[in-house]
């Protein structure tokens, strides 16, 4: 199956997070945040007023309580709307 985003809708798959800290500190599953940091899977058209300014395959930041947890075939995915997406990491 494949998700297919409707409008200004982009379809993101969060990086994994880091299993130890830059201090060598290895941290459980339940003590790592979420990290905010996602790449770009799927891309809605866009709208009349909203042009699409991300593309697949861009890495990018998002709003931290932003979009809807989708698991399909057993792997999640967040689908966000544009305007949740803060930065392209370049």
């Amino acid at each position: 199956m494949k998700l297919v985003p409707l409008g200004d809708r982009v379809v993101l798959k969060q990086v994994e997070a880091e299993e130890t800290t830059k201090s060598g500190i290895v941290l459980p599953g339940t003590a790592k945040e979420k990290p905010q940091q996602a790449e770009v899977v799927a891309v809605g058209p866009g709208t009349d007023e909203v042009k699409m300014e991300v593309a697949v395959g861009d890495a990018v930041i998002y709003s931290k309580y932003a979009g809807t947890e989708v698991k399909l075939d057993d792997e999640e995915f967040i689908v966000v709307k544009q305007g949740d997406i803060l930065a392209i990491v370049k």
